[in-house]
């Protein structure tokens, strides 16, 4: 059976990306080839990985040193296995991944979960209620955090790269995040009302 993983900010080709995020690599080189070696230690052909913006920098020859390298995104995916799915990142603009996914709605087990790549876009409600919101951008800032709009909480997930040992997390690793912040929120029963409300209007 085909699984589904989530990872985001592989940043794969910025050369920079290793000292700003003290990132355990030597060089560029490194840290590519160990990246696409993780990802191929988990991910199956038939598997689809969704990646949640900032994939890699592609610099032209003479462009700022650190900055990418000239290499297209096609020369990554074609390394990698599984089926990948792109949502657009700040550093997506101009890095030849071309995606025109800005965010993406999972729904699993009645639960809607919003996929984006900044938390500031992240939603708790529209005429649906996301008590999951899966985002990257914020690297090893922070693993998880809550937010509150409208009287309803949700959880924010950073699936970046830096915060999972190089991994990409198999969405049932996400699942029992999100569960243990459910199962130890001090408002788990307004949570848990407005996810049966949510999944009776539905």
């Amino acid at each position: 059976m085909a699984n589904l993983f989530l990872t985001s900010d592989l940043h794969l080709g910025h050369q920079n990306i290793i000292k700003y995020c003290t990132r355990p690599f030597k060089n560029v080189e490194e840290m590519d080839k160990v990246l696409i070696h993780n990802a191929n230690e988990r991910v199956k052909e038939d598997d689809t990985v969704i990646h949640v913006g900032d994939f890699c920098f592609k610099n032209s020859p003479n462009g700022k040193e650190g900055e990418g390298l000239p290499i297209h995104s096609k020369k990554y995916i074609e390394q990698l296995k599984g089926n990948w799915v792109f949502i657009r990142g700040n550093h997506d603009k101009n890095n030849s991944v071309q995606t025109k996914i800005e965010r993406l709605i999972l729904k699993v087990g009645g639960i809607c979960i919003n996929v984006c790549h900044k938390p500031d876009d992240a939603i708790v409600e529209d005429n649906r209620y996301y008590p999951l919101n899966i985002v990257g951008h914020v690297h090893n800032n922070w693993v998880t955090k809550d937010i509150y709009k409208n009287g309803k909480y949700s959880l924010l997930l950073n699936v970046g790269v830096d915060n999972n040992k190089f991994l990409p997390y198999h969405f049932d690793e996400i699942k029992a995040i999100w569960d243990k912040w459910l199962s130890n929120h001090p408002k788990r029963k307004d949570i848990q009302r407005c996810l049966t409300q949510s999944q009776k209007n539905k």
